[in-house]
């Protein structure tokens, strides 16, 4: 979800309003993969590069998580979503690391669209992170499943669709594991403008893709 900064900026205003406005994209994405019964969503939320970013935006950015956390937990349960939030959320303030527990607890039993929201997150921390519960296990080998089996994303499928917005083109440290084969589609909008027009040009850009995973579709052509 790229450009809150450079959509505020544009406007000549602070940058947490541009991911305040970038909040309400959110909510209307999560809606419309409701819709479209969608059933795997993951927003990339707080990166764990983001840190580096001004004392006060930070600051910003973590109250906002803080305060929509507490106004979208009935809608998010009365909605049928399952919520589980990725990264390492041990550095997040105690008081902000119970409500993600609590949320957690509370929807784990809907069986609806299953909702990741990336917080502290980063790809190769993930990766170090799961080879490290198998060091713990004493596990003396490790397959690709063992890997997968550790991951924050544990018995969820591989990435399918993985939209980027802002123009850039880059991964930026984003599940890399399990985008391994996922389509990749880049588009210019910044994330505070990007709407159910440009959601569904997503899909349907994605639905004309075709997938090989490495193979061929006509196994009797080389």
């Amino acid at each position: 979800m790229d450009g809150n900064g450079r959509w505020a900026k544009k406007r000549v205003l602070p940058r947490i309003a541009g991911h305040s406005q970038g909040l309400q994209s959110a909510q209307t994405i999560v809606k419309l993969s409701v819709q479209h019964d969608i059933k795997y969503l993951t927003l990339f939320t707080f990166s764990t590069e983001n840190w580096d970013r001004p004392a006060e935006e930070v600051k910003g950015l973590l109250k906002l998580i803080d305060e929509s956390v507490t106004k979208a937990s009935d809608q998010i349960f009365n909605n049928n979503i399952v919520i589980h939030f990725l990264g390492d959320n041990k550095v997040f303030p105690k008081n902000l690391q119970k409500q993600l527990n609590n949320l957690e607890k509370k929807c784990a039993k809907n069986n609806g669209l299953v909702l990741n929201i990336a917080l502290n997150y980063g790809g190769r921390a993930e990766i170090v992170r799961a080879v490290n519960k198998l060091i713990k296990a004493n596990q003396k080998q490790v397959s690709e499943k063992n890997i997968a089996d550790n991951l924050d994303t544990a018995g969820m499928p591989n990435v399918d669709l993985l939209i980027r917005t802002g123009g850039e083109k880059r991964i930026s440290n984003f599940l890399l594991w399990q985008i391994a084969y996922a389509e990749l589609f880049f588009i210019d909008t910044l994330w505070p403008d990007f709407s159910e027009k440009h959601f569904i040009e997503a899909l349907d850009w994605y639905q004309k893709r075709q997938r090989k995973f490495g193979g061929l579709l006509d196994h009797t052509h080389a």
